[in-house]
Order: C-alpha cells, then structure tokens, then sequence
C-alpha cells in the first residue's frame, strides 16, 4: 500500500511534473510583465503637501524613516513554506499503470515582522509634519511628449487632472492636464 503521512491537507500540495514546466513560466512571465509596469506605468505614491519644497518633503521622509527604523527596527524571522508531493503516472504497454512521485521541500523565507507597525510610525510621523499619503497617476504619452523637461521644485495643487513625469534622474515633473 502506499505511505501515510498524517500532515493537515492545507499544508500538502500534490503537482503533476507537466504542471511544474507550467508553473515555472507563468512565474517568469509575471516576473517580467511587473519589472515592465514598475519601470513606468505605475502611480508614483508619495506623502504630500500643497506649497512644500521638495527638498524638505525629501529631508522630512528620510528623517521619519530613521524615527520609523529606530521606533520599529528590522524584526527578520525564518520560516518555511509547506512542502508538496510531485506526481509522475507511467503506464506499460499492457495498460498496467502506476504513480510515482518525490516529495519537494518548502522554500524558505523571511519575513520582517515589524515592516507594516515601521509604514505606520512613518505615516503617522509625515502626518504630523502636515503630509498626507497620495498617488498620482503617471502622464499618458502625448503630455510627456508635450511637456517642456523640468523637475518639481514646489509642489502644486493637485487637481483630477494633475499627472506626474519621471525623470531619469530620479526627480519627477507634476503637470496639471488641461
């Protein structure tokens, strides 16, 4: 008879070896298609004031990072995925078929346990210093194009139809449309 193992059915994962090839290029594809939306179509999140200097909103989330780090500091802990059972069937000739399989282990991982207290003492630090969280959204094509080159230095008010440009230089460009 085959072997029992006495482990919670949440915690098993039995994967046919085709699936594996499958598996592994949807990852790769995905992996792909998010460096492609990060390097451009995604909203640029930020803490915002109306009338702030750039400068000082930057010297001001720095310092809120060394309070969040300081307050909150790195909490890293090791732990491990469930492991799966990978399933191969081979037949003979006759039709007499049987399964074979390996059992793969879980990956391990860590995971920063005081990462979402650290975002919160950040956010309640830049609240404090009169910043509010935003996300604007990236310009379409024809306003970049538009656009004279230039950096924020002041940040404007922003309106429904207020976009950001990305800078080489890591700087970006508010335009409002319209």
């Amino acid at each position: 008879m085959g072997q029992r193992f006495d482990a919670p059915l949440a915690e098993i994962r039995i994967v046919k070896a085709s699936g594996l090839r499958q598996s592994l290029t949807m990852r790769v594809t995905i992996a792909i298609l998010s460096l492609f939306c990060l390097s451009g179509c995604q909203p640029i999140s930020t803490f915002y004031a109306e009338g702030a200097r750039v400068d000082v909103l930057e010297r001001d989330n720095t310092d809120c990072d060394v309070i969040a780090l300081r307050d909150a500091p790195v909490a890293n802990q090791i732990r491990q995925s469930p492991p799966y059972y990978v399933s191969r069937r081979y037949c003979h000739k006759k039709g007499h078929c049987y399964d074979r399989g390996y059992w793969v282990e879980g990956e391990i991982y860590t995971v920063d346990v005081n990462r979402d207290l650290r975002r919160r003492v950040k956010a309640q630090c830049m609240a404090d210093l009169g910043y509010s969280p935003v996300q604007i959204p990236q310009c379409p094509y024809g306003i970049v194009e538009a656009a004279p080159p230039g950096k924020t230095t002041v940040l404007p008010r922003l309106t429904e139809n207020s976009c950001v440009i990305r800078n080489e230089d890591g700087s970006f460009q508010i335009v409002t449309q319209g």
